[in-house]
């Protein structure tokens, strides 16, 4: 009879662990909410220095902006000294904090001014309190006469990054670019546990290349719209087969991932809302203007829980 209690409840135990909510916060919700959207969010290794696309509402415009923390206070939120005048996107710190990759269509030595597809960039700084570079373009092979999007960088200094190239398994392709003799290889596309006959996008890899998170859109197994994944690399190199974040997943779109290893944090973009349709029933407009504008009204914003990986 004891063994039947146990066994009860541990069952119980289980049950309630994992009917748990998960605590999903937002993220400088005074500083992400001055702009009409949010498209992504990077961290520095030693967590003083963000930057975030701020894009419209239509996502006409795309920019790069900064903050920095001093004295446990973040800064007024400034367009980064590298972004502001072409369509910008997608910043991403190297492990070590020496160079910062983004997204950008301007026009470089490679391609004539009339380029209007996107590259990727990058800064980089000879210690964490230098100045950053003038923008580099990563050149080829990475970069093609498709877009090139979403870079993230291993310790090692192999890159991930999203490409529309003919040879992807499907619409958008997740590639691995390996960093050999100080350069780049030929990209790959990962293979079939990772990427699909559909779109995949926004992955960013650990460290220590164990772990890819990234985007699935409208997959058999998601929860309406883009949804975020992880897929685990063991010794041999071998990707496992993708697994849906339902816990942190909504039924709108969530992407662009970023993990913070040193608090087990991950980051994350998604537009879900907590306006419900009757929400507008019996509201002054003092309350309904307040519910428009609260963080989680349906826009990009950015978005943190707590999670080990």
């Amino acid at each position: 009879m004891k063994k039947i209690i146990t066994l009860i409840l541990i069952l119980v135990l289980q049950y309630t662990y994992s009917q748990e909510k998960t605590i999903i916060k937002p993220v400088l919700a005074d500083i992400i909410s001055q702009f009409p959207t949010v498209r992504d969010f990077t961290m520095s290794p030693n967590q003083d220095e963000i930057y975030f696309t701020a894009q419209g509402y239509g996502g006409e415009l795309s920019t790069i902006i900064k903050v920095k923390k001093e004295n446990e206070i973040w800064s007024k939120p400034e367009v980064a000294n590298f972004s502001g005048k072409y369509r910008d996107l997608e910043a991403m710190f190297s492990p070590d904090g020496l160079k910062l990759y983004f997204v950008s269509d301007r026009p470089n030595e490679f391609t004539t001014a009339e380029k209007k597809n996107h590259d990727i960039w990058y800064i980089e700084r000879t210690e964490l309190t230098t100045k950053w570079s003038a923008p580099k373009n990563i050149g080829s092979p990475i970069n093609t006469k498709g877009d090139e999007f979403y870079p993230s960088v291993s310790k090692n200094g192999n890159l991930y990054f999203t490409s529309t190239a003919s040879s992807s398994k499907g619409k958008d392709d997740i590639f691995i670019s390996t960093y050999e003799n100080n350069t780049y290889t030929q990209p790959v596309s990962l293979p079939e546990t990772i990427n699909s006959e559909g779109y995949e996008y926004n992955a960013y890899i650990s460290a220590d290349e164990t772990f890819l998170i990234f985007g699935g859109y409208k997959r058999k197994d998601g929860l309406g719209s883009g949804d975020l994944y992880i897929s685990y690399r063991d010794k041999e190199g071998t990707w496992s087969q993708a697994k849906n974040l339902t816990q942190i997943n909504s039924d709108k779109m969530d992407y662009c991932p970023f993990y913070d290893s040193k608090t087990q944090t991950l980051y994350f973009t998604s537009k879900r809302t907590a306006i419900k349709e009757d929400d507008t029933v019996s509201k002054s407009l003092d309350q309904l203007i307040k519910l428009m504008n609260s963080y989680e009204n349906g826009l990009s914003r950015v978005y943190n829980t707590p999670i080990k990986i």
